[in-house]
Parts: structure tokens; sequence; C-alpha cells
């Protein structure tokens, strides 16, 4: 993949940053459907990296060997029947990278400066022809400042609980409320407060409640939204 992030962001870039379960996923797979735009989950990057080192053996508090497993993944989204697929190395991830205890371990690595610096890097890789959405925590404040469109959702404590609950459940997972709801708070805890790209809106960003509303709603809004903003290349 070549990137023209640096030639001037001709190639456009929608941001979609929040917390877990306030719908970032379900939205940018939405808009990349309807735009035919290009797709990154960024959370899924730091979730195969955690993975990876959690079956091999490696110590996630060792910054640099976790650095030396970047080179070694070439991750890939995909639509194949109407729906987004992750590749890693051309075969589909394993369901348990999503998981809350590897997204508790993606949580805690994410806080190493040097490798966020590296993935830095990486993740600016995905912006190709036609456009970008990018979904995760500092999409538009760090990965993609430059962004034509960015948008942070939030919603309250409790929706965001059984949301991700019920996401699990749907998947087969089976999860323990109280245990989820200490884990949900505690990578929201580290997440804000890390010194290097915390989680927090950037100063342009469209700040969305997703509370209250289905994710038909929160796909027009952002639609709406997107048609009151000049972005060249956009089809919608």
């Amino acid at each position: 993949m070549s990137s023209s992030f640096n030639n001037g962001n001709i190639i456009p870039v929608i941001t979609i940053d929040g917390p877990s379960g306030v719908g970032k996923g379900t939205l940018s797979r939405r808009l990349s459907n309807i735009l035919g735009w290009n797709l990154l989950d960024s959370g899924i990057i730091y979730r195969i990296l955690a993975s990876i080192a959690l079956d091999n053996n490696i110590d996630t508090n060792n910054e640099i060997k976790l650095i030396m497993l970047i080179p070694l993944i070439k991750i890939d989204f995909l639509r194949k029947n109407n729906r987004f697929i992750v590749l890693l190395n051309k075969k589909e991830i394993d369901k348990n990278i999503y998981t809350e205890i590897i997204g508790n371990l993606a949580s805690k690595i994410a806080i190493f400066p040097k490798l966020r610096a590296s993935l830095l890097r990486y993740q600016r890789k995905f912006c190709i022809w036609p456009g970008l959405v990018a979904d995760g925590r500092d999409m538009g404040t760090i990965v993609f400042p430059n962004a034509m469109v960015k948008i942070f959702l939030y919603a309250s404590e409790r929706k965001r609980e059984q949301r991700r609950l019920d996401q699990l459940q749907k998947t087969n997972f089976n999860v323990n409320f109280n245990c989820l709801l200490s884990q949900i708070r505690e990578r929201d805890n580290r997440d804000y407060t890390r010194k290097i790209a915390p989680l927090i809106p950037s100063v342009d960003a469209l700040m969305l409640d997703s509370t209250d509303l289905s994710e038909n709603e929160v796909t027009n809004k952002v639609l709406t939204y997107m048609k009151q903003v000049d972005i060249p290349l956009c089809n919608i």
C-alpha cells in the first residue's frame, strides 16, 4: 500500500473516534460501504499484536519485542458477502481477538510511545484511493489530524456496557456482566489518562451522543453532516 497522507491530504479521510460500545465499528463499516472507501480499524491492530504476544509467550511489557512483531504482520480489511473480514497474513483472524481479555491487553500495550510511533506509520499506509474511514481512539487527533471529517462518538456508560455485552454474546462468548463492567471501566481510565495519544475528541470533531440513537439514526446524522462539509471525491 502506498500512502498519500503527506501529499497534501489529497485522499479524503473520515475519522471515527470514541470509547468502546458507542458504535464506532458499525458506523465506520457502514460509511465504508456507502462511500466505497477503504477501512481501518486501528483497535484490531493492537489486538492482533497483543494476541500474537500472548500466543507466543512474549512479555507484553517488553516494548522492543512488541515492535519487532510489526514487520511480521500484514493486515487487510476486505468486504466479503456484504460484510467486512479482517485478514492477518492472508488468513481470516480468529474471533477470540474480540474478547475482553485481548481488548484489555491491547489497551495496556497501547501506552508504549515507541510502539505507537511505529504503528503510526503502519496505520497511515491504509490511506489509499479513493478514501479512508478510520476507526479508533486517536484517529482525528494523532493519526490523521488533517482528516476532512472527524466524528467523536460517545454514549452513557450503562448503554455502552449493555451494547458490549450484547456484542460479545452474539459471537458466543460467555460474559459475566460485573466482570465486563470492571474491564470496560479499567480500559476507559487507561485510555483517557495515558500520556501518549489519550482518548480525547479533536477540537474540530462533530460530537455525537449515540445513547438513544439507532444504528440508522447515527449513520444518517453523520451523512447529513458530511453533506455540509466540502469533501472532494465524495459521492453521497
